[in-house]
């Protein structure tokens, strides 16, 4: 009688522990059953909150359950990012991110606990925003080969604004010293506006900033457009060479979006999640929507996505760390 309650006992404990060892297998079977939170390291309105906001109501369509965006602005980003690193691993805590957060905030922060590509799971890259390199009207410089004698000639004294410390302008401005051999002076500002207004006031020369933001002030005369920082001509300033074109070969710097989730998330919930992202990037509305704001798509999945951050990783930590950028 003990020996058949023991044998029960034990059956009933292996049972259970297939079914949850098979469970993981089944995940997207149902999911999403309840709304999934986005976490955005970044204040309201901003752009990858702006991207953030777009998917998420376009994932809500397709998968039939609300995807809510929470705001966690700070430290670079790394703040949601932990939260999202932190949650149950079941695809209901996600983030949207971007290079700042996953690749640069390690290097400048050094007590920074949180490891971003390896304590999160890339879903799908959504897409990126080119910069642009500008110029006061004043300064003597039309071309990126104007721009770098400027530099050499300036013997490391030629000054360029950004929005900040480590930030996507930074590092553009950093990797084109970098490739250009030469050294010019940061000058670190609290958000790109700031820096702009005084870019335009003719306080700060030159920067490298968002194309779709600089766009009516290059337009308007107010500041003149050199190159674009893509591996390609921008659809809204196509009389803009890119900096590759212009005479640094190679060189593509922009700020990209893409959506994470937890490292041990299962991968079919990932693949769920990846196939409607996927779908929703081909709507024409939502393409346009994107558009407007400045953003090409780039879609990426899987093993391609996964070099990319590999690659990325690679690129922008040896900038990070040849400059010496560290948090303000």
């Amino acid at each position: 009688m003990h020996f058949r309650f023991l044998r029960t006992v034990l059956c009933s404990a292996l049972a259970g522990a297939c079914v949850a060892l098979a469970a993981p297998v089944h995940a997207a079977a149902d999911y999403p059953k309840q709304a999934v939170r986005v976490m955005v390291g970044f204040s309201a309105g901003g752009a990858v909150d702006n991207v953030a906001r777009q998917i998420g109501e376009a994932l809500s369509k397709r998968l039939g359950q609300a995807f809510v965006i929470e705001n966690q602005a700070g430290a670079t980003g790394t703040i949601a990012a932990e939260t999202a690193a932190r949650a149950r691993p079941d695809g209901y805590t996600l983030l949207v991110a971007t290079q700042s957060t996953m690749v640069v905030a390690p290097r400048m922060y050094p007590n920074l606990k949180l490891k971003p590509m390896q304590d999160l799971k890339p879903i799908a890259l959504i897409g990126s925003v080119p910069l642009a390199l500008v110029a006061h009207p004043s300064l003597p410089v039309k071309t990126v080969g104007d721009v770098i004698e400027l530099a050499k000639k300036e013997n490391g004294e030629l000054i360029y604004a950004s929005s900040g410390a480590g930030g996507p302008q930074h590092l553009a401005a950093e990797l084109f010293a970098s490739m250009a051999g030469v050294k010019m002076v940061h000058v670190p500002y609290k958000g790109e506006a700031n820096a702009i207004a005084d870019l335009i006031g003719n306080h700060v020369p030159l920067m490298f900033s968002n194309l779709p933001t600089l766009l009516p002030y290059i337009q308007s005369g107010q500041l003149r457009g050199i190159a674009v920082s893509g591996h390609s001509r921008a659809a809204s300033a196509p009389e803009l060479p890119t900096v590759a074109e212009a005479g640094l070969p190679g060189f593509d710097a922009q700020t990209w979006f893409a959506l994470f989730a937890p490292a041990q998330t299962p991968d079919d919930v990932i693949e769920k999640l990846g196939a409607a992202v996927d779908d929703a990037l081909q709507d024409r509305i939502l393409q346009g929507t994107l558009a407007s704001q400045g953003l090409t798509i780039n879609a990426l999945r899987g093993p391609a996505l996964v070099t990319y951050m590999k690659d990325q990783e690679t690129q922008l930590g040896k900038v990070v760390e040849a400059a010496g950028i560290k948090a303000d």
